[in-house]
């Protein structure tokens, strides 16, 4: 938790936050909205699991030394929530637009270069949180009968960070509010990010519309959306030629054609990018309603599973709309490849849910859980920070960090190797002092001589080692 709380001193997550919001109370003492966000996201970061996890972190009276929220209370984060408005929330996005900012500055000219001179691309996506209460508010059932709250979220997907979100419920299409919720997004890239004029959207074919596409379009940036599987687009490969089909980046059974369509009241410039990627039959599932069967052409879909064995290939298709230059068949292949990597804002969501608490809403009144979606995506924000500052680059690239995917850890290494560690307080020289086992790996260091994280074990004075089975006195568990 210590590495959490420098995060925040050094970053000025909660200062941000406030500035941001503003008040949420006629007297201005007491918690904040960047506590109240804070002290959630540190919650969840620790392992708690429901909204009462901040009272439970409140009873750890060593813990609360280190702590980037001490003192707040379950009871208080709730009632603090019910007063943060409609706006207000909005306001959110905009306190954490400046902490990247922030934190951008911190890193070295050419990483921070790289990040802001592009490619920078803006996700789009929603994951629906199942809940079960009958009388939680703001929840409806989806088209699987379950009854959910739906997260609506635009994340920066080079640095893995959140810039803009809604939360609505399972009935909502997020095709209404798609446009609104990329404008803000944009609002909350770093200026330098923006006047490069690399900005590029992603969105699956949830957002197959003309309205997202017409406001990317209005933004004067670049998009790619995903298209329905409808009748016009499976009579277009009647008309591409064998010679037509290249092969695709990184995905050897794949290959990527360019074809002339655009719905109505889409952009004049807007191209098809199709994929195709060839499967075994052994791959393809007897149930009509399986997701891979549903990619194939119709003609090979209603033949049984025997007769689509003795075809020649069997493909699955991917339709996506874009405006893109794809008119050299290297810059084709390189749209998908590009477009294929949109999974990287599911990254989040499963960090959000697994690694955060996002895999339910707690309570009945709608700002309380809006509250715990924003917890939830600060704490994935935050991996996304401490990735960045704490991550060995050479020059622009990344070498390592504390993870596997492209050196970021997803929220539970992140727990396990810095947050749920036991320590030891002790107060030396009028001074508060962690002290961590021996065999712990060091906190990574945001900044020298940072006050909350200790030195790096390689760089402590030597010392006596204690024998094998000696008894600590004193050491407390983490967080």
């Amino acid at each position: 938790m210590a590495a959490v709380s420098e995060l925040c001193d050094r970053l000025g997550v909660i200062e941000a936050l406030d500035a941001a919001v503003g008040p949420i109370k006629q007297r201005d003492r007491g918690y904040g909205a960047g506590d109240l966000l804070t002290g959630i996201a540190a919650a969840q970061l620790a392992g708690e699991d429901f909204l009462v996890g901040p009272g439970r972190q409140r009873a750890d009276t060593a813990g609360q030394q280190i702590a980037p929220v001490p003192g707040l209370s379950s009871t208080t984060a709730a009632g603090l929530a019910r007063r943060v408005t409609a706006g207000q929330w909005k306001a959110v996005e905009a306190g954490l637009a400046t902490v990247t900012g922030r934190m951008l500055s911190l890193l070295t000219a050419p990483r921070a270069a790289a990040l802001t001179g592009g490619p920078v691309t803006v996700d789009l996506d929603t994951t629906d949180v199942e809940v079960y209460g009958r009388k939680k508010r703001g929840v409806a059932y989806n088209h699987q009968g379950q009854r959910v709250g739906r997260p609506h979220v635009a994340t920066w997907a080079e640095t893995e960070t959140v810039l803009a979100a809604d939360l609505g419920s399972g009935t909502d299409d997020p095709r209404a509010s798609a446009g609104g919720l990329l404008r803000r997004a944009l609002a909350c890239l770093p200026q330098r990010a923006r006047a490069g004029g690399r900005v590029a959207l992603r969105a699956d074919a949830g957002y197959f519309a003309g309205q997202l596409a017409r406001a990317a379009h209005d933004e004067h940036i670049a998009f790619a959306i995903g298209a329905r599987r409808i009748a016009p687009l499976w009579r277009l490969l009647d008309g591409i030629a064998e010679d037509d089909w290249r092969d695709a980046i990184d995905m050897d059974i794949a290959q990527v054609a360019v074809a002339d369509y655009r719905p109505d009241w889409w952009p004049a410039n807007t191209s098809l990018l199709i994929r195709r990627a060839r499967l075994a039959p052994e791959q393809v599932s007897a149930d009509p309603r399986s997701r891979r069967r549903r990619t194939l052409h119709p003609g090979q879909r209603a033949l049984p599973i025997a007769e689509l064995a003795g075809t020649d290939a069997i493909y699955g298709y991917s339709f996506i709309l874009t405006n893109l230059d794809v008119s050299v068949p290297g810059n084709a292949a390189a749209a998908e490849h590009w477009y294929r990597h949109r999974t990287t804002i599911e990254n989040i969501f499963r960090d959000s849910k697994h690694g955060a608490a996002l895999r339910h809403l707690p309570s009945s009144y709608p700002r309380v859980n809006t509250a715990w979606m924003w917890g939830a995506l600060l704490a994935a924000t935050m991996a996304g920070w401490l990735h960045q500052l704490t991550a060995t680059t050479r020059g622009e690239i990344i070498l390592a960090g504390h993870g596997v995917r492209g050196g970021k850890a997803m929220i539970a290494t992140l727990r396990h190797r810095l947050i749920a560690v036991p320590g030891r307080l002790v107060r030396h020289g009028r001074q508060l002092i962690l002290r961590l086992p021996p065999a712990t790996a060091c906190s990574p260091k945001l900044s020298p001589g940072c006050a909350h994280c200790p030195p790096c074990l390689d760089h402590r004075p030597p010392g006596p080692t204690p024998e094998p089975g000696t008894r600590v006195t004193g050491a407390i568990p983490g967080p």
